[in-house]
């Protein structure tokens, strides 16, 4: 079996304006990303999700173009099931066969950002053909699954004061979430609006109800740390990227300053980052993202240090359906895995691209059985929402 055709686009699917949010990101009218096509020379098709924009909106151009003119030629004639042999070809660059023999990574420069989502996306479709080869699903191959169904949190919450409680409420009802997360941060200005909006959804809540919150890392350090203290008595279970991801000793000096679990990741790529977090004890739960972080042989490695570390994972979802299924998959797998992100913002990247129903009940949800990532493409539905450049 050997890679024949590589296509990447990117998709662009717009939000009906009734279910448009706003958040520190502006007005969300679309959902975008860059979704990958692999073929093999016996007709085995594998499905992969690169992103370079934490938001469900962002520009996909550059990527796309990398998959299309500069990655995916390389893969041409290659055997798909080297996985991590081709993880590594991309990553180290013209340096790979040295790096091989040395037994020690010797990454090209650009080795980070639009490089890694480019792998991330190709690492993706491999293990979905590998699956889809031997007629078992990705969780399988990563060595077995330790649940039939995960724990799942209803990720939203941008509401006001006087709105967030019914809007969280609102989640439970839609599918019996036991856990919330809600939005935090610049998109509130001052700590203090924020920790009203948190105030008001626990008061509604009551104390059941496991409560995070996420500010998208807007907050400066002094910012998050006068967060934690106004909304210190309120039990929240996590505090989600408090400061920005290049501030890594900063965001150490946030967990060090009060009781609130930290977690971050969604803007990390590769092993390397997550191993300098652990080190800094800059966070509590790590959240990569498969589609950004190097793709699901990648979130595999963080999810073992975590574990190492006696740290908690919980990969990014905020995505299509690639990178969703892909964390179903590396969560059912992971000894560190206790949570799945589940978006209650409009996402047709997952439930209107394919052809399967994602949903959760009672909170949970369910590990696909299916060989391969377990979802079915609608081409037609990517063909009608593929952007020409």
């Amino acid at each position: 079996m050997r890679i024949k055709t590589v296509q990447a686009w990117w998709v662009r699917i717009p939000i009906e304006a009734a279910k448009q949010h706003r958040s520190d990101f502006g007005q969300v009218t679309t959902f975008d990303a860059a979704i990958l096509r692999v073929e093999t020379d016996d007709g085995l098709v594998g499905w992969g999700e690169g992103k370079n924009a934490a938001g469900s909106a962002g520009s996909y151009g550059a990527l796309v173009h990398m998959l299309n003119h500069e990655v995916g030629p390389q893969l041409i004639g290659c055997d798909p099931a080297d996985i991590g042999i081709i993880w590594e070809m991309l990553y180290n660059g013209v340096r790979h066969d040295t790096a091989a023999r040395a037994g020690h990574a010797m990454p090209q420069l650009a080795r980070r950002g639009v490089s890694v989502a480019a792998i991330s996306a190709v690492d993706i479709a491999l293990w979905d053909i590998l699956g889809k080869s031997l007629g078992v699903p990705v969780w399988r191959l990563l060595g077995g699954r330790k649940l039939d169904r995960m724990p799942a949190y209803a990720s939203g919450g941008w509401a006001s004061s006087e709105a967030i409680g019914d809007q969280m409420k609102s989640y439970i009802a839609r599918g019996g979430f036991k856990a919330l997360k809600m939005r935090i941060g610049a998109m509130d200005g001052a700590p203090h609006i924020s920790a009203a909006r948190v105030r008001a959804a626990r008061q509604a809540l009551g104390p059941e109800v496991d409560l995070m919150v996420d500010a998208h890392g807007t907050y400066t350090v002094a910012e998050a740390k006068r967060f934690i203290h106004l909304a210190g008595d309120l039990d929240l279970a996590w505090f989600e990227e408090p400061v920005i991801a290049d501030d890594k000793p900063g965001m150490a000096e946030v967990r060090a300053s009060g009781s609130i679990p930290i977690a971050t990741g969604e803007s990390e790529a590769t092993r390397y980052a997550f191993r300098d977090l652990a080190s800094l004890k800059a966070a509590d739960i790590f959240q990569p993202d498969p589609a950004f972080c190097g793709g699901i042989s990648e979130a595999m490695k963080i999810g073992t240090i975590a574990s190492a570390f006696n740290l908690r994972f919980a990969p990014h979802l905020w995505a299509g359906a690639p990178c969703f299924f892909a964390g179903l998959h590396v969560c059912a797998a992971s000894p560190a895995s206790f949570t799945v992100e589940y978006s209650l913002g409009a996402n047709p990247m997952i439930h209107d691209l394919i052809e399967e129903t994602v949903e959760a009940k009672d909170g949970m949800i369910a590990i696909p059985e299916k060989p391969g990532l377990g979802f079915t493409i609608s081409e037609r539905f990517l063909e009608a929402h593929a952007q020409r450049n």
